[in-house]
């Protein structure tokens, strides 16, 4: 595997390939296991992310990269093989989220700021030890009555940019995250206001991440699809299609490598549906592709249902999931459709 930042963001995007975000913390995952009413232990999430990541055909066709939570890194299957050697044996790259989390910001009410800056170049350099060759960090902002306000935009922003320059000092490609949020309160603003926000952010990102001396064809940009709120959900694929990408095309300079949408409480089938109409209908000048959690997850759980016996349905979830996820990031995911039917 090739050590140059660019080379390495360049396979995290390469051949219709995206990434697998298995990177839910402690607290995030055992809120998926209480839907299958499985307790979550250290065994219990071991076995399903084991699961995941031996799913050969999906793992080697499908998944360029894994980002991984700080338990996830170094721990090992069952048999004794560490996950860092699962996922780089199926041609894979493991990542790690690095950030610890949103926290309601001070003086802004119901807006957040991530934090994890403190001792992160430490950190980042015993992640690369350990195997990681790229990172996550995901700022959060959310819409409503006055927000966002410029301090949570500003904030967040600068963070990005902080995370990104110590990450490439570090030797790692970072993901910069920057998610206007669908799903926050009252989730009710339309596909107009999403825009609008989501190009005031990442124009203010990119701002900070050239004033941080951060080289971008050493990064993946990891942004939200311009959608309506999840109380208003009015805007068809073509309509989410051209407004993501119009709005990518004002602010995402073209020597960034690649853009991995997060899909951001969209369905598996919409995640996929808007992805695929991007890369089928647009001529652009970065990769587009997929870094979702949920939307390659959400079926594979509940097959798995935390029983041994389901392994194999579970597996059989995911590879499919996965398999719908590279046919719409080499746009031909509607295409596909069209012959089964």
């Amino acid at each position: 595997m090739t050590e140059r930042l660019e080379d390495i963001a360049v396979q995290m995007v390469a051949n219709g390939k995206g990434l697998l975000a298995a990177d839910e913390s402690t607290s995030t995952i055992k809120k998926r296991f209480d839907s299958i009413n499985l307790e979550s232990t250290e065994t219990s999430r071991r076995d399903y992310r084991e699961m995941l990541f031996r799913t050969d055909a999906a793992m080697k066709n499908c998944i360029s990269g894994v980002i991984l939570y700080e338990e996830t890194l170094y721990q090992k299957a069952a048999d004794g093989t560490p996950f860092v050697d699962l996922i780089t044996g199926a041609g894979s790259i493991p990542g790690i989220k690095v950030d610890i989390g949103a926290k309601p910001m001070a003086l802004h009410p119901n807006e957040f700021i991530t934090e994890g800056l403190d001792g992160l170049y430490e950190r980042l350099r015993k992640y690369r030890e350990a195997g990681a060759r790229f990172a996550k960090w995901r700022g959060v902002i959310t819409i409503g009555d006055q927000r966002p306000s410029w301090g949570s935009i500003k904030a967040n922003s600068q963070s990005l940019a902080r995370y990104a320059a110590l990450c490439q000092q570090a030797d790692i490609v970072p993901i910069v995250e920057p998610e206007v949020m669908m799903d926050g309160t009252p989730g009710d603003h339309d596909i107009n206001r999403c825009a609008e926000v989501t190009q005031h952010v990442l124009q203010t990102v990119f701002a900070d991440l050239f004033d941080a001396r951060v080289n971008l064809e050493g990064m993946i940009l990891k942004p939200n699809m311009i959608i309506d709120g999840i109380k208003a959900r009015k805007a068809s694929v073509a309509e989410v299609a051209e407004r993501t990408v119009k709005v990518l095309k004002a602010t995402v300079p073209a020597s960034v490598p690649g853009v991995a949408f997060l899909s951001g409480g969209q369905t598996s089938e919409e995640a996929t549906a808007h992805l695929s109409a991007m890369v089928a209908g647009y001529d652009l000048p970065w990769k587009l592709t997929y870094s979702y959690g949920r939307a390659l997850q959400e079926t594979a759980l509940k097959a798995w249902g935390g029983k041994s016996e389901n392994v194999a349905a579970g597996q059989r979830a995911f590879q499919h999931r996965a398999e719908m996820n590279t046919l719409a990031a080499k746009g031909t995911w509607q295409q596909a459709l069209e012959k089964a039917a």
